[in-house]
């Protein structure tokens, strides 16, 4: 099929459009039910499609369109390499289409329906899991993320993450379409049953699974200053609502990029620091986005008490494009039609808990990472594992302001303190800024049109306590992994054993050729 052709199939816009269907149920619509059968359409183009190879192609045009709405707001970033960018990725949803195709196709039996429960959520999260790696951007729009707002849905993320979470919304989205389209009765008993336990599974956990149990409390100052003009308007307008604070918090937290100056260097910043955390009874907890002496520039957590600098932290997990730009040689370019970043930022290293003094003179292990950095879930464990009693995001994203990415990028903080059983808080400069409990539940919320200091009060757990999540890690996607693998064999050893079977039924017909009237 020439290119020409192959762009006027009708059912692969309607796989373009049926990928983009499942990402309303994302943040700022938040149409979360839809979730549970937004996948639909396209499972139906998949089950369709004539060929396998069509239903890799629907798959792939699927993945794409997935891709290009859940990331519609980088195009100031990125510029015309969006869609380049979703159809590389759109790639990863073709077994999908395959699977869908060979397992749900008429009629359905019992073995394949069954089978199809397992193998489809499987494909969904290596796809998932694939795109989540560093140096392919990184995990966003992940499915599980549709159920941030419902802590009973949450509880399935103690146990698996969000990976255990995008695998039942798929698995209950195949399981409806097996209860729609099943010719036997007991094949539609089948799916009818698996949807209903699967969506009884979220709250089952979180009935069985005992709250965290808070060993002590912290009240922290989440500092939203609102749009500046620049860094030195944004580092006044965040010390001015500092000063206002009268009920001396444990830890006054700014967001990502509060600081535009090396507080290594500039004496005078720092000096200014040191005075506000001692004018306010509470250590300051800041970032700093500056080049540094070496010449290179990070983002780094800093941590300022009346003394001075305590701790630091650059940021590990970069923003491709907005802070750095892959293969920057072969697509530079892009800076000059987009706001792409001008030079690389320099990625840190390591992590390491930081332990602000609370104001009874006790330190409060806290695991402390920045804006992208809350889309890992390993991230958060890492901090977990360390002892951290509640994480803490440093975010800023006034690049996107009036799209739906502030809002998506809070609400993964729901995730991450389910996935740990620590609350969490974002400080944002123009919001989101937000606060979760160990169970994922909201406790507060500053939107993006709001200026001003978000305080919360955080029951924290003790440093040991651990989910099954904590313990037990990516066994999901691992697990997804094996099973993809399992599945490509088979398929593969029956692709070749066909070829053989038609040969030996040839070699008969040619022995005993049928009567012709």
């Amino acid at each position: 099929m020439s290119l020409r052709a192959a762009l006027t199939v009708p059912a692969r816009y309607g796989s373009l459009a049926a990928g983009m269907l499942p990402v309303l149920a994302f943040p700022a619509l938040n149409l979360e039910p839809l979730a549970w059968v937004g996948l639909l359409p396209g499972l139906l183009l998949f089950r369709a499609a004539p060929t396998a190879r069509e239903a890799a192609v629907r798959g792939w045009w699927f993945g794409t369109g997935y891709v290009l709405a859940a990331m519609y707001w980088l195009l100031p970033s990125v510029g015309p390499a969006l869609p380049l960018i979703a159809v590389v990725f759109g790639v990863l949803q073709t077994g999908l289409g395959l699977a869908a195709r060979a397992l749900l196709r008429p009629p359905l039996t019992a073995r394949r329906a069954l089978a199809a429960l397992v193998v489809l959520p499987s494909l969904w999260v290596v796809a998932e899991f694939a795109r989540s790696w560093q140096a392919l951007g990184g995990p966003w729009a992940l499915l599980g993320a549709t159920q941030w707002q419902h802590p009973t849905v949450l509880a399935l993320a103690s146990i698996g993450g969000v990976w255990l979470l995008s695998a039942v919304v798929v698995a209950v989205n195949t399981a409806v379409l097996i209860a729609l389209l099943a010719a036997r009765t007991s094949v539609r008993v089948l799916g009818a049953l698996t949807a209903t336990t699967l969506l009884l599974a979220g709250p089952a956990a979180f009935a069985l699974t005992p709250a965290p149990r808070p060993v002590r409390s912290a009240t922290l100052a989440l500092v939203q200053p609102g749009l500046t003009p620049d860094g030195a308007s944004r580092l006044d307008a965040s010390a001015a609502l500092t000063t206002t604070l009268t009920d001396h918090p444990d830890l006054v937290v700014w967001g990502e990029s509060s600081v535009t100056t090396d507080l290594d260097r500039d004496t005078a910043a720092l000096a200014r620091l040191r005075a506000l955390a001692a004018g306010t009874g509470s250590e300051l907890l800041v970032n700093e986005d500056a080049r540094k002496a070496n010449g290179t520039i990070s983002k780094d957590a800093v941590l300022i008490d009346p003394a001075g600098i305590q701790a630091r932290y650059a940021k590990m997990r970069l923003v491709p494009f907005g802070e750095y730009i892959p293969f920057r040689s072969a697509l530079g370019w892009l800076t000059g039609i987009s706001k792409a970043a001008a030079e690389n930022r320099t990625p840190g290293h390591s992590f390491h808990l930081f332990e602000p003094v609370d104001r009874t003179g006790r330190p409060l292990p806290a695991g402390v990472l920045i804006c992208f950095e809350s889309a890992f879930p390993d991230l958060s464990r890492t901090a977990t594992l360390q002892g951290a009693q509640l994480i803490i995001y440093q975010s800023a994203t006034s690049t996107f302001q009036h799209s739906w990415a502030p809002e998506q990028h809070a609400s993964l903080a729901a995730l991450r303190a389910a996935e740990t059983g620590r609350p969490v808080v974002q400080a944002a400069l123009t919001g989101v800024s937000v606060a979760f409990d160990a169970q994922g539940r909201e406790l507060a919320h500053y939107g993006t049109g709001q200026r001003g200091v978000l305080t919360v009060h955080l029951a924290l757990p003790a440093p040991t306590a651990r989910t099954w999540y904590d313990r037990v890690g990516d066994v999901v996607p691992w697990t997804a992994l094996a099973v993809t693998l399992a599945t490509a064999a088979y398929a593969l050893r029956s692709t070749r054993r066909r070829p053989a079977r038609a040969t030996v039924s040839e070699q008969a017909e040619d022995r005993h050729p049928a009567t012709q009237s």
